[in-house]
C-alpha cells in the first residue's frame, strides 16, 4: 500500500515503510525445564513451536489480524509476565520487476525474519536503550513475496515490545508493501501446488480413488498420497499416506476390491483391499523389477509383469545389436507372469529374446493378448510389432498380425472383436483419408475394429478430424469412449455402434488428462484442466450426460491468484485454413499501455493444448508482464489427417510461414503490443522452429530455444529416437537423397543469417535431442558475432526434471526476456555474475 514514489534515478535510495502488519496473539514460550543460567534466551529463537511452512507460504495458515504503525513506524506489540512470548508479524512484498532492495527492522527484543520460507536475519540480543537493528539485503523477483517476522519478548527487557521496518531500494522498480494475499501466479505456486496424478472407479461407480503428489521445496522431494473418495458425498473415506510411493491403483472389475502397488527400496509389493470387511492383503510381496499388474475379468487372478535386466558388460566395448540398443533399457526383456486368487499362487508365462507387453485378458479368463516387437530396416517405422495371443491353459500362442506400431489392444465385452489404435496407415492404409501424394502423419492417431472371427477391419474414426489418444469399451460392448484430441482441446466422445454417431461428452474441461468409467455403472471419473483453471477431478453421469466437481485441491491454493484474460486469435493462413491461437494478457491488463510479447508454438506432431501449467506455463509469462501468443501451424494433429499430414517432409517450411504470418496479424490486431519487442520461444521441435525462424526472420528482438535441433541430419543419427520420428517427419527422405530438407532448412547451415539475440538452453544428458545440437550453433553464432548466451542443465535429460534446477532454468528464461523485451538486464546479470 506505500507504493515507491519518484522511481526514476537509479542511484537514489527510494524507502517503503512498512506500516501495517499481520499478526498473530501471544504464543507463550516458557523457558524450559532444568535451564540453568547458561541457556540463553537467543536459543528459543532456534525453536519453532508450530510449523514453520505453514506460516511463511502465501497462505499464512495461522490466524490473523491487521495491525498499524504508529506515526513513528512502530507497531506495538502487547505482552505480558515473566515468561517469554511469541507474536508473529507478517506483511507483502511485490515488486513489478526484479530488484535489490534492503529490510530494516528495528526492536529491542528479539526476531528471526524470513522471506518466502526462508530464513534470513536474526537478531539475538535484548537492548534496555537504543533498540537494536536489522539490516539484510534483499533480491526480489518479479511478483509477491511473503515477509514473516518472529518477534520475541525478553520478559527482562523493560522496553517497550515494538517493531518498526522498512524497505529500501535503488532500483527503478515499483514496490509495495501490503497485507493483502492477492497476487499474481508464480513458478513455485505453479511447482508447489497439489497435482493430481491418477484417478480410477470402483465397478459400481460409488467409490472413486485419486492420486496426488506435493512437492516438498525444503527437500525438493515430492510427496505422494492416495485418497477413496465417495462419489455421491465428495466426502474422503480413507488416505493412504505415508514414507512409500503407492501408485498403479486398479479396482477390481467386479467387486469393492482394489488394488494397488507399494514400493519400498526397489522392491514393490501388490496389496489387495477389501473395503466391505477392511482387509488388505499382500498378493505379491517385495518383488524386484517389477512393472505392472492387471486383474482378470472374473477376478480369479492377475496378470503382472517383471523385467528381466540384461547381463552386466564389464569390457569396455559394446558391440550394437540395432540402433535402439542405444538406449538404455534396450536389453531389458519384459516378461509376463500370472498370480491366482486368492492362493497367490504364481506362473510364469512368457520368455525367451524378446520382451512381452500385455495388452488385454479375454472376457472369459482364458486368453490374453500380448505384443512383441522388432527391428524391420525395409519399411517405416523401422519397428515391426506382432500380436499374439497365448492360451492360458495350454500356453499355445496364435500370432494374429504383424503391423507398425499400434496403441493399445482391447478385446471387446463379448470376446468376438478387438479395439486398438494406431498409424491410419495400419492394415494396408485402412485407415488413410488423403488427396492421391499425400503421405499420412503417423501421428494422428486413428482407431480400429478387428474380428476376430475373419479378420476383417474397420477403420471406423477415418471420417473423424480429431486425433484419438485413447479408446475403451463402453460395459455393454454397444459403444465405445474415446479420448481424442480436436484442435487445442482433449475431450470425450461416445462412438455409438450401432449408428456409427459421434456423440460429445462434456467434461467440463479444455484438456483431459484421464478417464476411467465404471464396468457396472454409468458413471466416469475423469481429471483435466483448463486454460485459466488448475486440475481437478469431475465425476460424469454418463446417463444423465452432467458432471460435478469430486476433488479441487487448487481451490484453496490459488484463491488468492490473479489472472489476465485469455482470448482467442485465429486467421486464414496463404493456404486459405484456419490457424488456431489464443491470447493470455497480464494481470491488470491496460490497453492504453504498450507490452512486450511472447510467441510461443511447437510446430511438431502435437499441439499446444489449453492445459494448465505445464513445463512452459503461458499464465506465467503473462503474470511477468508479457502478451502470450500462442498458435498451432499447419501440420499438428487433431485438425484432419489433411491438416497433420502438412508436417510430413516440410521440416518447417510451412509451419514458419504461419508462425510468421501469424506474428504480423496479431500485431495488426493487437495495438497495444510493441511490434519492436516480440520474443518468441520453443522446445525440442519448437526449439527447432526457434532457430529456424531467427535463420527466416527480424521480426524477434529476444529468443530461446531449450533442447533445439540445429542439424537436422545429425539428430536423425545421434537421437536415440532420431531416425524413428524422422520416419514420420520425413518419411522415405533421408540426408543421402533429400539434402534440400537435412541441409538446406538446417539452422546450423543458415546460421550466418541471424540477427536475433539468442538463448540457447540444454540438458546435458538429453538422449532424445543431443546437445550437441545446442554445441553446434552456439559455436557457429559466436564464431559469427552474433549475440548468443548458452545455459547447460547438468544431469538433465530432454525435460529439466529437478526441482532446484527447475526454477533456476525457469528465472534464465524469464531475466533473458526481460533484459531484450524490457531493458532490463539486471536479473542477468544478477544470475550469472559469477560465471
Amino acid at each position: 500500500m506505500n507504493a515507491q514514489e519518484n522511481a526514476g534515478a537509479p542511484e537514489t535510495e527510494h524507502s517503503i515503510k512498512i506500516s501495517q502488519w499481520l499478526k498473530t496473539e501471544p504464543f507463550s514460550a516458557p523457558v524450559p525445564a532444568l535451564a540453568g543460567d547458561d541457556f540463553k534466551l537467543s536459543q528459543m529463537l532456534g525453536f519453532e513451536p508450530v510449523d514453520i511452512a505453514t506460516i511463511t507460504n502465501d497462505q499464512l495458515g495461522l490466524s490473523w489480524s491487521e495491525l498499524a504503525a504508529d506515526e513513528s513506524g512502530n507497531v506495538q506489540l502487547s505482552g505480558s509476565g515473566d515468561q517469554p512470548q511469541v507474536i508473529w508479524l507478517a506483511a507483502y512484498l511485490e515488486t513489478d520487476r526484479f530488484a535489490k532492495a534492503t529490510l530494516k527492522l528495528q526492536t529491542a527484543h528479539l526476531a528471526r525474519v524470513y522471506l518466502d520460507g526462508q530464513k534470513i536475519a536474526e537478531k539475538s540480543s535484548s537492548e534496555n536503550e537504543e533498540p537494536g537493528k536489522i539490516e539484510e539485503k534483499l533480491t526480489l523477483e518479479t511478483g509477491k513475496h511473503v515477509l514473516v517476522v518472529k518477534s520475541l519478548r525478553d520478559p527482562k527487557n523493560e522496553s517497550k515490545w515494538q517493531l518498526s521496518g522498512s524497505i529500501s531500494t535503488t532500483s527503478d522498480a515499483v514496490i509495495t508493501v501490503s497485507t493483502s494475499p492477492k497476487k499474481i501466479v508464480d513458478a513455485h505456486q505453479l511447482l508447489d501446488r497439489t497435482m493430481i496424478r491418477g484417478v480410477s472407479i470402483s465397478a459400481d461407480g460409488k467409490i472413486a480413488a485419486v492420486s496426488y503428489s506435493k512437492m516438498n521445496p525444503a527437500t525438493a522431494k515430492s510427496e505422494s498420497w492416495l485418497e477413496l473418495i465417495d462419489v455421491n458425498t465428495s466426502q474422503n473415506i480413507r488416505t493412504y499416506q505415508g514414507g512409500t510411493a503407492i501408485g498403479g491403483i486398479q479396482w477390481a472389475p467386479k467387486s469393492n476390491l482394489f488394488a494397488y502397488e507399494e514400493s519400498n527400496d526397489g522392491k514393490s509389493t501388490v496389496w489387495i483391499v477389501n473395503l466391505p470387511n477392511g482387509t488388505v492383503t499382500p498378493i505379491l510381496r517385495d518383488v524386484e523389477n517389477f512393472g505392472y499388474f492387471q486383474w482378470s475379468p472374473d477376478e480369479q487372478f492377475m496378470i503382472y509383469s517383471i523385467t528381466d535386466e540384461a547381463e552386466k558388460n564389464d569390457t569396455g566395448l559394446k558391440r550394437l545389436q540395432s540402433p535402439r540398443d542405444r538406449w538404455s533399457s534396450f536389453r531389458n526383456n519384459s516378461f509376463l507372469y500370472r498370480v491366482n486368487l486368492p492362493d497367490g499362487s504364481r506362473q510364469r508365462l512368457t520368455a525367451g529374446n524378446l520382451g512381452t507387453s500385455l495388452q488385454s485378458i479375454h472376457p472369459n479368463g482364458s486368453k490374453l493378448l500380448f505384443s512383441t516387437s522388432v527391428d524391420d530396416y525395409e519399411h517405416r517405422p523401422y519397428t515391426k510389432t506382432a500380436l499374439i495371443e497365448l492360451d492360458l491353459e495350454s500356453l499355445a500362442v496364435d500370432t494374429l498380425f504383424e503391423e507398425m506400431w499400434f496403441g493399445n489392444v482391447q478385446y471387446s465385452p463379448d470376446g468376438k472383436q478387438l479395439l486398438l489404435t494406431g498409424s491410419a496407415r495400419l492394415f494396408n492404409n485402412k485407415g488413410v483419408n488423403l488427396p492421391e501424394g499425400m503421405i499420412p502423419n503417423d501421428y494422428d492417431s486413428q482407431a480400429f475394429l478387428y474380428s476376430l472371427g475373419d479378420g476383417a477391419v474397420t477403420a471406423f474414426t477415418r471420417e473423424f478430424d480429431p486425433t484419438i489418444d485413447g479408446a475403451t469399451w463402453s460395459p455393454d460392448g454397444r459403444s465405445i469412449y474415446l479420448t481424442v484430441g480436436e484442435g487445442e482441446y482433449v475431450r470425450l466422445y461416445k462412438y455409438h455402434l450401432s449408428d456409427g454417431a459421434f456423440e460429445p461428452i462434456k467434461s467440463g474441461f479444455d484438456v483431459i488428462n484421464s478417464v476411467d468409467v465404471a464396468r457396472r455403472a454409468q458413471i466416469a471419473v475423469v481429471y483435466g484442466s483448463s486454460a485459466q483453471m488448475p486440475h481437478r477431478v469431475h465425476i460424469i453421469d454418463l446417463a444423465k450426460k452432467r458432471h460435478s466437481t469430486l476433488s479441487d485441491p487448487a481451490a484453496k491454493e490459488f484463491e488468492n491468484v490473479r489472472f489476465g484474460d485469455l482470448k482467442d486469435f485465429k486467421f486464414t493462413n496463404a493456404d486459405g485454413k484456419t490457424i488456431d491461437g489464443r491470447v493470455y494478457y497480464p494481470p491488470n491488463f491496460d490497453p492504453a499501455k504498450k507490452y512486450p510479447a511472447i510467441v510461443y508454438y511447437y510446430g511438431g506432431t502435437s499441439v499446444t493444448d489449453r492445459s494448465f501449467g505445464g513445463r512452459y506455463p503461458k499464465n506465467l509469462y503473462a503474470a511477468q508482464g508479457y502478451v502470450v501468443y500462442v498458435l498451432q501451424p499447419s501440420g499438428a494433429p487433431g485438425y484432419g489427417q489433411e491438416f497433420s499430414a502438412l508436417h510430413v517432409n516440410d521440416w518447417g517450411n510451412k509451419a514458419a510461414n504461419d508462425i510468421l504470418t501469424g506474428v504480423e496479424k496479431f500485431l495488426d490486431a493487437h495495438p497495444f503490443v510493441d511490434r519492436d519487442r516480440v520474443g518468441n520461444m520453443g522446445a525440442s521441435y519448437g526449439g527447432y522452429m526457434t532457430m529456424h525462424l531467427v535463420t527466416r526472420s527480424n521480426i524477434f528482438a529476444a529468443a530461446v530455444s531449450h533442447a533445439g535441433i540445429s542439424s537436422i541430419a545429425s539428430y536423425w543419427g545421434e537421437g536415440n529416437w532420431g531416425y524413428l520420428y524422422s520416419s514420420v517427419a520425413t518419411a522415405e527422405s533421408f540426408p543421402w537423397n533429400r539434402k534440400d530438407i537435412y541441409v538446406n532448412q538446417s539452422p546450423l547451415f543458415n546460421a550466418d543469417k541471424v540477427t536475433t539475440p539468442i538463448l540457447l538452453l540444454h540438458g546435458d544428458s538429453d538422449t532424445n535431442v543431443p546437445r550437441g545440437e545446442s554445441d553446434q550453433f552456439y559455436v557457429a553464432l559466436k564464431l559469427l558475432g552474433k549475440t548468443v548466451e548458452y545455459v547447460r542443465v547438468a544431469g538433465q535429460d530432454h525435460h529439466i526434471l529437478d526441482y532446484r534446477k527447475r526454477l533456476l532454468w525457469q528465472n534464465s528464461i524469464f531475466a533473458w526476456f526481460d533484459k531484450y523485451l524490457k531493458n532490463q538486464p539486471e536479473w542477468w546479470n544478477e544470475l550469472y555474475k559469477n560465471q
